[in-house]
């Protein structure tokens, strides 16, 4: 899958005073454990998955049935504050067409984003479907949010 890119100062603020004041030899391990919590407290699925962080990228590794799975968890651990990097390295066994990405700007909303891509506005649950569990709500997207846009 290769590597994205995300806003390092948006997304989800899981990393909280023990992981930011904890030494530097401890503070990446700490930060892994809390994006690989994240990814298991939104149930993605996977094979076995290990998260790796240097500074401000992160590298996955393992194993996904599915296309679909490999690119969420990128996803769910890219949209993280403090994180400007994924390197998705897992193995997929069933390859697919990767997705599309799209960077979510001040103004954007999924009926318009659907319309960008599909040239259909009223598509914009099929972008909302493909970004559950990080998605909860097709209302509530952010400015520097990374949203999978599936291919047709």
């Amino acid at each position: 899958m290769g590597l994205l890119s995300f806003i390092k100062g948006a997304g989800a603020k899981l990393f909280g005073k023990k992981e930011e004041d904890a030494p530097a030899a401890e503070k990446e391990a700490l930060k892994a454990n809390v994006l690989l919590a994240h990814v298991q407290s939104l149930k993605l699925p996977f094979k076995n998955l290990k998260v790796y962080l240097q500074e401000e990228k992160v590298t996955l590794k393992g194993e996904v049935d599915k296309q679909v799975d490999a690119e969420k968890i990128a996803l769910a651990v890219g949209n993280v504050e403090g994180v400007s990097e994924v390197d998705n390295q897992m193995e997929v066994a069933i390859k697919e067409p990767e997705a599309k990405y799209h960077t979510v700007v001040e103004g954007d909303w999924l009926s318009k984003i659907a319309k960008t891509y599909y040239g259909d506005a009223n598509k914009f649950n099929v972008i909302f479907e493909a970004n559950k569990p990080m998605l909860s709500d097709p209302d509530k997207i952010y400015p520097g949010q990374v949203l999978r846009i599936p291919n047709l």
